[in-house]
């Protein structure tokens, strides 16, 4: 008699199914909480049968643009901080390592500075964008042709520079206004963001994920050293040249819009490795998903956390994400030989 065997459900498609529940979760959670908690009934109608009142405004131009914004924001950093930290096999590697978020954040600051964001809210996004490629580029021209550890020294330098661009807009502000303004979009934040923003970001996180999960075979190759890639057939400029621009197309949008927000990127990568291992292609996906609920869960908590005025969200993460730094330096210490 035959009998019929059903194969196993892959390990992969468990965790993925996981993560994606986790993420419709926080997802709802978004929608729900706030100064004002909305009953699930009202979030129901608001989406699906908006009829003009209160509760409809709260849940489609407030809270909806804001976490479909976070989890396109945060799936961009975890994708990021896992192609990274495979293409320089560095565990410690995040978006910021290649002076894409400075950069994102001078072109910001620089149209803050002169006022151009004032008159047109669009031109802080853009400018903000301008200097992500800007800076990747700079970094790519530096580092290419060098391997991994030249290509994360430019970036050093390049952020550097960026940084203390960022440090002069800030010390000749021409009032204390401006000033103001250009720190608080530095500390990051999702508040007062519109479906115009999401529209905005949307196209070059698309294009930059599609950029960086192509460089999944040669991350893959790559775990096995330089040399050993270059005889599987791999051309490393170009896997280089895809993980760094595609990362400036989808960090540096996403830092252009909501300011810097860190950790995300460093973080996510981290906590999906031991359930899907060590191989770099399997990271991609699962740690995308991963930064999409961090970012969900400490937007949530920028909310909730009762303090005089919303809390920032990139302060948040870096609070949040702190100690789970100091932890990977002391377990990566006692792994040392």
């Amino acid at each position: 008699m035959l009998t019929s065997h059903k194969p196993p459900v892959s390990k992969d498609w468990l965790i993925f199914a996981g993560l994606v529940s986790l993420l419709a979760a926080m997802l709802a959670l978004s929608l729900l909480a706030g100064r004002v908690w909305l009953p699930p009934a009202e979030v129901w109608r608001g989406l699906w049968a908006p009829r003009g009142d209160l509760a409809a405004a709260i849940v489609m131009q407030l809270r909806l643009p804001r976490a479909v914004l976070a989890l396109e924001v945060g799936a961009a950093l975890g994708l990021s901080g896992a192609a990274l930290q495979g293409i320089t096999r560095n565990p410690l590697a995040e978006p910021g390592l290649l002076g894409v978020s400075s950069g994102a954040a001078l072109g910001a600051v620089i149209a803050i500075y002169f006022g151009w964001a004032r008159n047109v809210a669009a031109v802080a996004p853009l400018a903000g964008l301008t200097g992500a490629l800007l800076a990747s580029w700079l970094t790519f021209a530096l580092g290419s042709g060098g391997g991994s550890i030249t290509l994360v020294l430019a970036g050093a330098a390049v952020s550097a520079l960026a940084s203390a661009g960022i440090s002069l807009a800030l010390n000749l502000a021409p009032n204390p206004y401006a000033a103001y303004e250009i720190m608080t979009w530095l500390m990051g934040s999702l508040s007062d963001r519109s479906w115009m923003d999401v529209v905005l970001v949307s196209p070059f996180i698309l294009v930059g994920s599609v950029m960086l999960l192509a460089s999944a075979r040669a991350l893959n190759a790559l775990a096995l050293g330089e040399a050993q890639a270059r005889s599987l057939g791999i051309e490393l400029r170009l896997v280089y040249a895809l993980v760094v621009f595609g990362t400036a197309l989808s960090v540096g949008s996403s830092t252009a819009v909501t300011g810097a927000i860190g950790f995300i990127g460093l973080v996510a990568p981290h906590l999906v490795r031991p359930l899907v291992g060590h191989q770099p292609s399997r990271v991609l996906l699962p740690a995308a998903l991963t930064g999409g609920v961090l970012l969900l869960f400490a937007d949530v908590g920028t909310r909730l956390i009762p303090t005089g005025s919303e809390l920032k969200l990139g302060v948040l993460t870096s609070l949040i994400g702190t100690p789970f730094f100091f932890w990977l330096v002391v377990r990566l210490r006692k792994m040392a030989p």
